[in-house]
């Protein structure tokens, strides 16, 4: 009943370019419809491109019995961040309160370090460039969580975040003959990369990409990220080119791998997928206490992450690939699930089992994501020292399992790359969403 139910209609108010008049009808109809299923609106918020006019505030509140009071408009702005500031100073929180009777308790939100955030978003300038290398880059939304986490990191460690889209499939060598411009060009484009990612996904498509990618970085000395299926494929390289297995695999790929380095969970069934995933929140306790790591959670013991998967590195394999310079300093409690890996001799190469991405934030970015970022733009060290002393910046962004000092803010590897016409290679989206190419 009143009181106790507030509905807020996101409707769009377009501006036909013609004229520049922005038109009310779309709004009218989605309110009418509404209507006829039994739901009032008590506030709109319309998008457009531009604030909305008085007048066209007027019609609206008139023909859809919304107070004027009671409509904000989202128009466009310069990053995505800014819209929660258009919303409090339209007092889109007051009207919220109204409706649900919770007038008694006004207070002013505290957003002094998201303002600041905002506008120092738009005045970043040094480029960090990141290679995306997967397999569904040609709908950029299937990596939302990871991009975002980028970005959140990108913005902490004031760079400019520009994603290059790889497709894993055109590192190959079939692709080599079959379209070698393509083949050039995303050699070109993880070449000439600050950092390389190779996030999670299902399937053996792109899969020999990625190991490729992995391999690159690992050779090359490039900070290298890889989440769950990027993990995996960073042993399988690591076990087929650094310890001669040249038939290591995963059983996902190949059930009768002569070296399964990936396996199958051991209490999952082979038979019915529903359900035999492992999800959800896990911990895992760090095992090397001085690794990369372990000091980008602020030294802690354990972090609990989010998991989504089904196969996993061999335990039994372990201690071949420790021996051979491959450590897994993150495990779960029973030292048989490997969750972190690490090359300690290689300026930044970690992979993890679990997706970090799924629990950065803005105001608090994953720690392994500014690792990866620092370790691209030349402030690893800065960072990592930062973290091992404990220090925090009053009232700035800390990790939930950690502290974390943002390092200072300049191009320290000595190769910044200028954008030439936006962005060489990639595309830019000053709106906060990232950048892809």
């Amino acid at each position: 009943g009143p009181g106790n139910f507030c509905l807020v209609h996101v409707s769009l108010v377009p501006v036909l370019n013609v004229v520049g008049e922005q038109k009310t009808k779309p709004t009218q109809h989605s309110v009418r419809g509404l209507r006829g299923l039994g739901l009032t609106p008590n506030i709109l918020a319309c998008r457009s491109t531009k604030e909305l006019e008085e007048n066209v505030k007027e019609k609206l509140s008139q023909f859809c019995h919304v107070p004027a009071a009671n409509i904000v408009t989202l128009y466009d702005v310069s990053n995505i961040w800014r819209i929660p500031l258009l919303l409090r100073d339209q007092k889109a929180h007051e009207a919220i309160l109204k409706v649900l009777n919770l007038e008694s308790f006004p207070r002013e939100p505290k957003l002094d370090e998201w303002v600041a955030r905002a506008t120092m978003f738009d005045t970043l300038q040094d480029i960090v460039r990141i290679a995306m290398v997967g397999k569904y880059t040609g709908l950029s939304d299937s990596y939302l969580s990871v991009l975002k986490a980028l970005l959140h990191a990108s913005v902490y460690c004031h760079r400019k975040l520009v994603v290059d889209w790889v497709a894993s499939t055109d590192l190959e060598d079939s692709t080599k003959i079959e379209a070698p411009d393509a083949y050039k060009a995303a050699w070109n484009l993880l070449k000439s990369a600050d950092g390389i990612l190779v996030p999670g996904g299902f399937g053996d498509r792109g899969v020999q990409g990625k190991i490729l990618a992995a391999k690159y970085a690992r050779e090359n000395n490039v900070p290298y990220l890889g989440i769950c299926l990027g993990m995996q494929m960073a042993v399988v390289e690591f076990a087929r080119h650094v310890m001669n297995l040249p038939h290591a695999n995963s059983t996902e790929f190949d059930p009768n791998a002569k070296t399964p380095c990936v396996i199958f969970m051991p209490e999952g069934s082979k038979t019915h997928m529903g359900g035999t995933m492992r999800l959800g929140s896990r911990r895992t306790f760090f095992k090397v206490a001085d690794c990369k790591s372990a000091k980008l959670y602020g030294n802690a013991d354990y972090v609990d992450e989010r998991h989504r998967h089904r196969y996993e590195v061999n335990p039994d394999m372990v201690p071949e690939f420790e021996n051979a310079g491959l450590k897994f300093v993150g495990k779960d409690e029973s030292d048989r699930r490997m969750e972190i890996i690490e090359i300690p001799n290689h300026q930044y190469f970690i992979g993890a089992q679990f997706h970090p991405e799924f629990k950065s934030r803005p105001a608090k970015p994953s720690p392994l994501f500014v690792g990866l970022i620092a370790a691209s733009s030349g402030q690893l060290d800065k960072v990592l020292q930062g973290c091992s002393n404990g220090h925090v910046i009053p009232g700035k962004h800390q990790f939930s399992n950690g502290p974390y000092t943002p390092a200072a803010h300049q191009n320290t590897n000595g190769h910044a790359k200028k954008l030439a016409n936006g962005v060489a290679n990639g595309t830019y989206y000053p709106n906060g969403n990232g950048v892809h190419a």
